[in-house]
């Protein structure tokens, strides 16, 4: 027998309340038949109102260290056994990142990521980025937010100290599947990682990828572990196959599927952050504004190595929804399609010798 939208405002409910959703109501959204979807998103909705009102925040991503990543994920176009070009990359310079930098705050973004494709931070990207974050702190209000890979505690506590506000790192699927997905470290090493930026002060950011051939039971597995590690903000990707990789070829995530998770991983983390992020565009196609009733959060301006929507784009959409931004300062503003119009990300990076 299929839940009535009652069952739903119930699960909502008890969400407020602080309850942990069971591993069978957890099952039971994934299946959710099409004929409750609105009343699913509806009750997703009440839990994200409660705790985010109707507040968006714009996330942009700036892939500092392109490619030739010694790490094997599967699904990576940047890792070397993916055909990524060898050798050390070159991190771009602290003067670049305070200048994309600048360019997101333009966007009305919440926060700037940073990200390396390196198994974890030398000594050198260290510098660049902390560099960075002092600059980028002392000009203007924005959050910092920082995926280099693997940590050490004293990589961990340098860069809180440069200003650096949270730290992301992915554990991409359950534990059960991760040895499918990556070889070359585990996920307990990926556990770590988290446990050490919190641990030296910053908030944590961490989901995974749904799309790469995990089972029901396994995309579970990785929600409630993402609760257990009590996270403060989660991203939600859905697979967008690269050529090149193992990967290629592996079709889209359903829009309705995609749209279930994001109310089950709602359920499960009805205080927390939760952005749609990676593949958002192609996986749902007309259906993205959904996306903002179960999130509160979206990457605009595309990602590391493929195109997304523009500023402007996703402006209309948070607009016409109804929703409005939020500032780092905490302020909210009005979407503004027009004077972010003219702002267009750079071209997607190459490899640079």
């Amino acid at each position: 027998m299929s839940r009535t939208s009652h069952d739903w405002n119930a699960l909502a409910d008890a969400a407020i309340a602080g309850a942990v959703p069971s591993r069978d109501d957890a099952r039971a959204v994934l299946h959710a038949p099409a004929d409750d979807l609105l009343a699913l998103l509806d009750a997703a909705f009440a839990v994200r109102r409660h705790h985010w009102g109707r507040r968006v925040s714009l996330h942009v991503l700036e892939n500092a260290k392109l490619g030739a990543c010694p790490e094997d994920c599967s699904f990576c176009s940047q890792s070397s056994a993916n055909g990524s070009p060898g050798g050390e990359a070159p991190i771009k310079s602290a003067d670049e990142l305070v200048e994309a930098a600048r360019r997101a705050y333009a966007t009305k973004a919440k926060r700037y990521c940073m990200v390396t494709a390196t198994r974890g931070p030398s000594t050198r990207d260290l510098d660049v980025v902390c560099d960075a974050a002092t600059r980028i702190k002392a000009e203007m209000d924005i959050e910092i937010c920082a995926s280099l890979g693997i940590l050490t505690e004293a990589k961990a506590k340098r860069l809180k100290a440069s200003g650096v506000d949270r730290f992301n790192h992915n554990l991409e699927t359950s534990e059960r599947h991760y040895g499918e997905i990556c070889t070359t470290h585990t996920w307990r090493d990926r556990v770590e990682t988290v446990r050490l930026a919190k641990q030296a002060g910053m908030q944590t950011c961490c989901g995974g990828i749904v799309g790469l051939g995990e089972t029901e039971d396994d995309l579970l597995d990785l929600a409630f572990a993402l609760r257990e590690l009590d996270v403060d903000s989660v991203p939600v990707n859905f697979l967008d196959a690269r050529p090149g990789t193992p990967l290629a070829g592996r079709p889209l995530v359903a829009p309705g599927f995609a749209l279930r998770a994001l109310c089950m991983f709602r359920f499960v983390h009805p205080r927390t952050d939760l952005r749609v992020a990676g593949g958002r565009e192609l996986t749902l196609r007309a259906l993205q504004a959904f996306a903002l009733y179960p999130a509160n959060s979206i990457f605009t301006q595309g990602y590391l190595t493929t195109g997304g929507a523009t500023a402007q784009a996703d402006h209309e959409m948070i607009r016409d929804a109804g929703f409005e931004l939020e500032l780092a300062s905490g302020e909210t503003v009005a979407p503004d399609p027009a004077a972010v119009a003219s702002l267009r990300r750079p071209s997607l990076p190459v490899a640079r010798s």
